[in-house]
């Protein structure tokens, strides 16, 4: 006799059978999957606020802002998307459609680029 692992019932039925029921079956590897599933899905929540700080303050195709203004929206500047290097060598930081490029003096250009929209 073997004990389900999820819930300890004994198992009946198949002799290769692991768990007692689908549900304790689903919830065992749901919980194997919650710390890989978290993490993704704070990453995607921080990289889907910082797109929504980057188009209110750029609703046009560029503008410009300050450090402190990134900052006291909540922007995170540990999580973009892609890096796009321009022919002059400057690097521009992209979270999906929207950029920003360091100016200096703790200013930033913000862009839309509307490449991508076919």
């Amino acid at each position: 006799m073997k004990n389900c692992p999820e819930c300890g019932n004994i198992i009946l039925g198949r002799v290769d059978k692991k768990f007692c029921s689908d549900m304790c079956r689903n919830n065992f590897n749901n919980k194997l999957k919650v710390v890989e599933v978290n993490y993704v899905r704070n990453i995607n929540n921080s990289l889907k606020k910082n797109r929504r700080i980057l188009e209110e303050i750029c609703p046009e195709e560029k503008s410009k802002t300050t450090r402190n203004t990134l900052n006291d929206k909540g922007f995170d500047f540990n999580h973009i998307t892609h890096l796009r290097k321009t022919l002059k060598g400057s690097v521009y930081y992209f979270v999906y459609d929207y950029g920003y490029l360091e100016l200096g003096n703790d200013f930033f250009l913000i862009v839309k680029d509307n490449r991508s929209k076919d």
